[in-house]
């Protein structure tokens, strides 16, 4: 999983690229469901056949919270992808 810095009050966007899952499947994303762990909010969202993104704000300094892109495709499949948000004073 990877792991990225978080400043509590930054609203940042985070792109999950689902293109070399999807490729030799020739599939394509067809829904896409986050969850975050609290207090992170989910301020808007976006996908195409291949990428997803979320924009997302909070977070409490000195956590670690997980963001998980659940995507679902046009074939059928559901996976899910995590990142980590290191919450801190930047």
């Amino acid at each position: 999983m990877a792991t990225f810095k978080k400043d509590p009050d930054a609203v940042l966007d985070y792109t999950f690229d689902w293109s070399l899952y999807l490729a030799p499947l020739a599939d394509a994303i067809s829904s896409v469901t986050w969850i975050l762990d609290a207090p992170l909010v989910k301020v808007s969202s976006s996908f195409t056949a291949t990428t997803a993104t979320a924009f997302v704000s909070g977070g409490v300094v000195g956590t670690t919270l997980n963001l998980v892109c659940r995507i679902t495709t046009a074939a059928g499949r559901t996976d899910d992808r995590t990142i980590v948000l290191k919450i801190l004073q930047r």
